[in-house]
């Protein structure tokens, strides 16, 4: 089994391509466990070093030739991570389609030139929401996106449902909460949700530019690593028609998180947490839902971590080396 992530060296690429080296299989076309014999890392930089177990292929994803060289004649699984983030997609209009839309499109029409359709999981984001939202979101919520990435978001999860119908791929995608805790900053309007967490286990003060009692929906990456396995693994009759699945993310405030540091920090010196809001950040994140509710996901076995503190301790588990550096990462 050829198996590709666009993606592949942003932090949750990177993350995904270990967990299935380690598990070494994913299920097949007739849903039986098939051996991973390649896996492609596709980026438009080069991951972090995985001991030679992946081939890297460096390109952009927005070039169409670029991804039918890619997939080529041959692909069974292929995880669509790419994509330009939140804050640059709003900042840089046609950057922001060319990879996110373009890019999706490219992949899909590289999939239709397949002999055997190939399962395609697709990250898309809770960013499809928008409006006058409840604080919960849940299966049922109409999107209305208020973005540009949000809006291209929901046109890939449209694309997906499409290329299915047709049977070009069997496709699923996932709406994701805020990832965290990510191992360094990006330009996602939600990074300070890990900010405010790895800075101080880090040593380093930290300027939270939101008030404390912001709340996000929270997904730690091990959980949404395993969200994206198990959703690829389900028979395609388990999803029916509907193949997009929001995945639950908890609810925790800001103060929650410094709260969270303090109980897990350890004997580390931790560094200090001042609260400095910022009217910009405040009005983006201000309307953003603090808790997503998946009921249909969580019905198919994938639920939320248990508790902020589960996502501290493994982010410190994971992460936090001893001495402690920060890699890169990707975002929302």
């Amino acid at each position: 089994m050829r198996a590709i992530i666009t993606g592949g060296a942003g932090f949750l690429g990177r993350k995904l391509a270990q967990a299935i080296l380690e598990r070494g299989a994913l299920a097949g076309p007739d849903d039986a466990s098939a051996p991973v014999s390649e896996l492609v890392l596709f980026d438009n930089a080069p991951p972090d070093d995985l001991g030679g177990r992946a081939e890297t292929v460096v390109g952009d994803i927005g070039d169409a030739a670029a991804v039918r060289d890619l997939v080529g004649g041959e692909a069974a699984s292929i995880f669509h991570l790419a994509a330009i983030v939140s804050a640059g997609a709003e900042e840089d209009f046609d950057l922001g389609y060319r990879v996110n839309l373009d890019g999706t499109r490219h992949l899909l029409e590289a999939c239709r030139g397949l002999a055997a359709p190939p399962r395609l999981i697709f990250a898309s984001s809770i960013a499809v929401y928008g409006g006058d939202l409840p604080d919960t979101i849940e299966d049922d919520t109409p999107p209305l996106p208020q973005t540009s990435y949000g809006i291209q978001k929901l046109v890939g999860e449209q694309l997906i449902h499409d290329y299915t119908r047709k049977g070009y791929i069997d496709g699923r995608a996932l709406r994701l909460p805020t990832i965290m805790v990510r191992p360094a900053p990006n330009r996602a309007a939600s990074t300070w949700a890990s900010s405010i967490i790895r800075e101080p286990l880090h040593g380093r003060d930290y300027d939270c530019p939101v008030e404390p009692q912001v709340a996000m929906a929270c997904l730690s990456p091990r959980r949404t690593v395993d969200a994206f396995i198990a959703v690829h693994d389900l028979p395609g009759d388990r999803l029916g028609l509907k193949r997009t699945l929001l995945l639950s993310g908890l609810r925790a405030t800001a103060a929650d998180m410094a709260d969270a540091v303090a109980r897990n920090a350890g004997n580390r010196r931790t560094g200090a947490i001042r609260w400095t809001p910022d009217p910009a950040t405040m009005r983006i994140v201000g309307g953003w839902p603090g808790e997503a509710r998946g009921a249909r996901a969580e019905a198919l076995g994938i639920g939320p971590d248990g508790s902020i503190d589960e996502i501290v301790r493994g982010f410190i588990a994971d992460d936090l080396a001893e001495g402690g550096s920060a890699g890169g990462g990707t975002g929302r």
